[in-house]
C-alpha cells in the first residue's frame, strides 16, 4: 500500500493500523535474530508466565481473544517451538505450556514488551486522546449498540 486508505474505509483503516505496529514490532524481532517469534504471541507468553500452564480456552479467556484465535496463536507457536501442548483432564482439552526456548526469551520478550508500551505513551503525546482510551470506549459503544443495530437504523432496511 502506498498510503493510507481514505477515512471513510474505517475496517481497512483499523486493519492498516495494526498491520504498522504489529510489521515495526516484528521487525524489532527479527533484528535480534527472532524472525519466527510475531507480536501477537506475547500477551500469551506474558499470561502463561503469569498464570502457569493453562488450557487453550482458559488462555483465550486470559487474553480476550477468541478460542479459535488463541487456538490458532498457540499452533503457530508450537511450530515455533515456543510452547509445548499436553492432554489435560478429558481428551479435548489441550494444556499450553511454555517451552525451554521460550523461557530463555523472555528478557528479550519483557524488554520488548516495555519499550513496546513507552513508545506506544510515546505515540499517544501526539494524540488528541491515548489510542488505547479510544479504542476501550469504542469497544464500550459497540456493546452497548452494535453497529449491525446502528446500520439498520441508518437506513439500511430489510433489502
Amino acid at each position: 500500500m502506498t498510503g493510507p486508505p481514505e477515512p471513510d474505509a474505517l475496517g481497512t483503516l483499523l486493519r492498516h493500523v495494526l498491520e504498522q505496529i504489529d510489521a515495526d514490532v516484528a521487525t524489532v524481532y527479527r533484528e535480534r535474530g527472532l524472525a519466527d517469534y510475531r507480536p501477537r504471541f506475547s500477551p500469551l507468553v506474558r499470561a502463561l508466565v503469569a498464570h502457569g500452564p493453562m488450557s487453550i480456552r482458559a488462555l483465550a479467556q486470559r487474553v480476550g481473544v477468541t478460542h479459535s484465535a488463541a487456538s490458532q496463536t498457540v499452533a503457530a507457536m508450537r511450530r515455533a517451538e515456543f510452547v509445548r501442548l499436553s492432554s489435560g483432564t478429558d481428551a479435548r482439552q489441550r494444556i499450553v505450556e511454555l517451552t525451554p526456548r521460550a523461557t530463555d526469551l523472555l528478557p528479550l520478550i519483557e524488554s520488548e514488551w516495555n519499550a513496546t508500551t513507552a513508545a506506544i505513551r510515546e505515540l499517544d503525546a501526539e494524540l488528541p486522546m491515548p489510542l488505547s482510551e479510544l479504542l476501550a470506549r469504542v469497544d464500550a459503544a459497540l456493546r452497548r449498540r452494535p453497529l449491525r443495530q446502528r446500520i439498520t437504523e441508518a437506513g439500511l432496511g430489510d433489502h
